[in-house]
């Protein structure tokens, strides 16, 4: 362990959905902008060993980790927050702590102890976090406690908690809780007594906030802030607005305005370097007064539920605000394309085709792929997106009529994605896939390699099914042409049409390393063809 090692819990309480995991990022945001080194931990008290088996209705986008983890969406604020790659040390659910409890238990490791929640469960919750400063080296890791204080879930883990407070010296621990201040609607007037609630519940679990940050619509004025402080105990100086605002990016330096990150330093007894956030307000400026519009059709599934796609559409934020473009996505169901055809697909610069499984809404996929295709729209694919671009281009230029992939039809003439090898027999769902960074070679000549700038790439994959390489010289020797391929030469990572403005699509899942002071080269290229086109 670093001989540092300072912890920062983030509780949260009164409903869910506050905004504890873009606290946690911005306090990790804020607390590397001075120097220290910090990384950050995110708890899902669910029974799910990841995240890879939920449904996007249920809990959003499935981030996938450098080394393969499915992890909540939260992880992916971290990273783009740090401006860092983190790894599966970073995310604990409660299926992974019984899973090794219980394995411990099966081989004798326990030597015949009773196994319990105390001491046995709450022991392996602190072993995990300390286990996060070791895997990175850090010292200081600030621990996002998912669910809301009360929920019975999350129990084990607010008495680990209680236990690393008692044990370690109190400098070195801290707590802070989130909670929502309302606007009563018949009196306009912010109301505390929901906060006052949420840290009853905490302190009857044996915890006392040290600092409440407010979630609230309006200014928190002082006086609110100092019945905040009465009746939940804390310094004045501890109750830290969080207003809505129009950006999550905008948070940090929100709570920079509010001296929060030199106060908790303070109170874990840490001197640090002056804060330098000018790069990051450099983004945020960007970010907000960009004037041209960029209006991008993202044809989906879970068009619907915006979380489903989190990570695309804050990518492609991130390349509009680096070429000074305003980008407004144009939802569009995938099952709507199916229905209206073209119309569906009016009045967007460019489409983009995400990720997805199953059979549902494919239809209109391969449309708009096919559409993009003929009319020298700016086409970006991404995981399914490149596969119903491979599909399109087999049906309509090809001649295969009844091309498609194995997922959506096992018996199709033409296979042209199909199962990867190394597949076949997996029964199991959870954490099965190709999952994690794998590397690539980048073919010269190609809009790929001039976006990258680089012979050789390094992305996150999330798939089964793969573009069948059988018929590569076929699509090839028709203009759909390979851009990337591993480095063994047996798959293709990604391709392009030879004679279009921009069209690519790739199997891998680019949005994962996309940052709002780095922008991910494909998005950049892809926009700039879509102002091109706009032109």
């Amino acid at each position: 362990m670093p001989t540092l090692a300072k912890y920062v819990f983030v509780t949260g309480g009164v409903v869910s959905g506050l905004g504890k995991g873009v606290l946690t990022a911005s306090l990790g945001c804020l607390l590397r902008s001075r120097g220290v080194r910090v990384t950050l931990q995110k708890i899902d008290p669910y029974l799910n060993v990841d995240a890879g088996t939920m449904n996007p209705y249920e809990h959003g986008e499935v981030f996938v980790t450098k080394d393969g983890l499915e992890t909540d969406l939260d992880i992916g604020h971290y990273e783009r927050f740090l401006h860092e790659d983190l790894s599966r040390a970073n995310y604990l659910t409660t299926g992974q702590v019984y899973w090794a409890v219980i394995q411990r238990e099966r081989c004798g490791d326990y030597l015949g102890q009773t196994v319990q929640v105390i001491p046995h469960i709450t022991e392996e919750i602190k072993g995990r976090i300390k286990g996060a400063l070791e895997a990175t080296g850090s010292e200081l890791v600030v621990v996002e406690v998912g669910g809301t204080v009360g929920d019975i879930e999350g129990l084990p883990y607010l008495e680990a908690i209680r236990q690393l407070r008692d044990e370690l010296p109190r400098e070195d621990v801290a707590v802070v809780h989130l909670a929502y201040v309302p606007v009563l609607s018949t009196t306009g007037e912010l109301k505390t007594k929901p906060t006052q609630h949420s840290v009853k519940e905490l302190r009857a679990v044996g915890i006392q906030p040290d600092f409440i940050v407010a979630r609230c619509p309006t200014p928190l004025p002082l006086a609110l802030r100092k019945k905040i402080a009465l009746f939940c105990d804390v310094p004045v100086e501890h109750v830290i607005e969080d207003r809505d605002l129009s950006s999550i990016y905008e948070v940090p330096l929100a709570l920079a305005a509010e001296d929060f990150d030199r106060k908790l330093l303070h109170r874990l007894g840490l001197s640090s370097a002056a804060s330098d956030l000018a790069a990051w307000e450099d983004f945020v400026r960007r970010l907000q007064n960009a004037e041209e519009t960029l209006r991008i059709g993202i044809v989906g599934k879970y068009v619907e539920l915006r979380d489903a796609y989190l990570s695309i559409v804050e990518a492609l934020r991130h390349a509009g605000a680096a070429l000074g473009k305003k980008v407004e996505v144009a939802w569009i169901p995938a099952q709507k394309v199916e229905e209206q055809g073209e119309k569906a697909l009016a009045g967007v610069q460019g489409i983009l085709v995400p990720g997805g499984f199953g059979e549902r809404g494919i239809a209109g996929k391969i449309f708009a792929a096919e559409h993009a295709r003929r009319t020298g729209l700016p086409y970006f694919g991404i995981c399914l997106g490149m596969q119903v671009a491979v599909i399109a281009f087999a049906r309509a230029v090809l001649g295969w009529s009844e091309a498609n992939s194995t997922e959506f039809d096992p018996r199709t003439p033409y296979p042209v994605i199909d199962l990867l090898p190394e597949q076949a027999g997996v029964k199991a769902k959870g954490g099965t896939m190709r999952l994690g960074e794998y590397p690539a070679k980048v073919q010269p000549g190609t809009r790929l390699r001039a976006a990258y700038g680089e012979a050789q790439i390094g992305e996150r994959h999330r798939h089964r099914y793969e573009f069948n390489p059988r018929y590569l010289e076929e699509f090839e020797r028709a203009g759909l042409v390979p851009c990337a391929i591993s480095p063994d030469e047996r798959l293709v990572e990604a391709v392009e049409l030879r004679d279009h403005p921009w069209y690519v699509a790739v199997q891998f899942h680019p949005e994962f390393r996309s940052r709002p002071l780095r922008p991910h080269p494909l998005f950049l290229a892809f926009l700039r063809a879509c102002a091109s086109f706009s032109s």
